[in-house]
């Protein structure tokens, strides 16, 4: 079994999930502003379905979505990493990276430097040609954090989520992407 990376940054430790993480994972994605631009919130055994299958990434690809801590906190705060897409869309195979944090934790930058480190694990270490990233256009926060990594919104990539019905306002998604070239760029 492989363990995976735990990255830290100046504020942040990017790790493997571990059994204390459930309660608070589970409060914030019962929180209803935080799930604003999902389909619902998710309860307890659904977080902890998530964390299991964000856990078999590491192991299938040997990085995945990792728990965030504020690193003086040591309590998770969120999560950032990256994940196969999976479902069919034109841009797909790809990679996406994303990012969920506790409302109390927004407004610090922390989404911004977990994904500058996920980016650069993913490209540096994984060895990654392109991340994409992809939301529903009024997430404006989440648009935001893609723009400050110089992710590019692609309008030609933009899609329908295939698991939401034909209607559901939360169905039309932006796509944004990134090279590992223009990562390299951005950084030089």
């Amino acid at each position: 079994m492989t363990r995976g990376p735990t990255i830290t940054t100046q504020r942040l430790v990017l790790r493997r999930w571990v059994k204390e993480d459930l309660a608070p994972f589970a409060a914030l994605n019962s929180d209803p502003v935080v799930m604003e631009h999902f389909p619902s919130t998710i309860g307890e055994a659904e977080t902890a379905i998530l964390i299991a299958r964000f856990e078999l990434s590491f192991e299938e690809h040997d990085y995945g979505i990792w728990a965030v801590e504020i690193d003086w906190a040591r309590t998770v705060v969120g999560f950032c990493g990256l994940t196969e897409v999976r479902f069919e869309a034109p841009f797909t195979p790809a990679v996406e990276i994303g990012w969920r944090f506790a409302r109390e934790s927004w407004g610090n930058g922390y989404a911004t430097e977990a994904a500058e480190a996920a980016m650069t694990y993913g490209f540096d270490q994984a060895g990654l040609d392109e991340i994409v990233s992809f939301t529903v256009p009024a997430n404006q926060r989440s648009r935001r954090v893609m723009e400050r990594l110089g992710m590019r919104h692609d309008p030609e990539g933009d899609f329908d989520h295939p698991s939401l019905p034909d209607g559901d306002p939360l169905q039309p998604h932006v796509l944004y992407r990134m090279t590992s070239s223009e990562w390299a760029d951005r950084r030089n």
